[in-house]
């Protein structure tokens, strides 16, 4: 029997009831064509979680009846992603990947080499809000509890900052000497995973970085796309932490 379908709502309903309207809805009834009967999951996108039954089903409307109630912790260490610009579809695909391999959350950034300049205005909030789409529907799709937060675009000086503040930075780099298996990770708190763009991170972006205090890691002897790396990081980092241990709830 396969994982029930997850439907995202704004806050799990208090009681025994809910409905599922409104664009939800309207895919359950008629792309998914969710039936009387069927088991489905309500999510918050933050944790909470719910099963439930379905009791009708109108053109673009589900009853439920909830059976089970659950609130999912966040993985620990979370694994926060500074993701280079990348031209065209790839830049989406890297969202949706990471997004399924468990991103936590999403920094578009605007590295020397990118193509991609996602200038300020109705373009580049068009490009962001692809990226936002993209990480709520592969978040649903992989089932997740907890769904990526794609944030607003960062400089690589605004980058730096943020490795400063978070337990633990690593920057995929061709010229790095160490492993990502012999790096120590944190065992909780924010850990920054830096993915450059296809032209790669310049000398001058990583001795910003590192002197921020983040380590240049390798994932093997091969150069990944920068649409890939961070979702065979991510799967890596799965690995080596604590972060796919059976899920704990509350």
């Amino acid at each position: 029997m396969g994982t029930a379908p997850l439907f995202l709502v704004d806050a799990l309903p208090a009681g025994p009831d809910a409905v599922l309207d409104g664009a939800e809805g309207r895919h359950a009834a008629t792309v998914r064509r969710i039936r009387a009967g069927e088991v489905v999951q309500l999510g918050d996108g933050v944790g909470g979680t719910a099963l439930a039954v379905v009791g009708s089903v109108g053109r673009d409307r589900v009853d439920l009846r909830i059976t089970d109630r659950a609130a999912v912790a966040p993985p620990a260490p979370r694994v926060l992603l500074a993701q280079a610009l990348v031209k065209g579809d790839r830049g989406e695909l890297a969202v949706e990947l990471a997004t399924e391999a468990g991103v936590d959350g999403v920094l578009p950034w605007r590295a020397a080499r990118c193509v991609a300049r996602w200038e300020d205005g109705p373009r580049g909030d068009k490009a962001l809000a692809r990226w936002r789409s993209t990480a709520r529907e592969a978040g649903k799709q992989a089932r997740r509890p907890w769904l990526p937060v794609v944030e607003e675009p960062v400089t690589t000086a605004a980058l730096a900052r943020r490795v400063g503040s978070v337990a633990g930075a690593l920057v995929l780099h061709e010229s790095a000497t160490a492993p990502l298996a012999s790096v120590a990770l944190p065992a909780d708190g924010d850990l920054l995973l830096v993915v450059g763009p296809e032209g790669g991170v310049t000398d001058e972006e990583l001795d910003v970085l590192v002197a921020a205090g983040a380590q240049p890691v390798r994932l093997g002897a091969e150069v990944l796309r920068a649409s890939t790396a961070a979702a065979v990081a991510l799967g890596a980092l799965g690995v080596l932490t604590g972060r796919w241990n059976p899920l704990h709830t509350g």
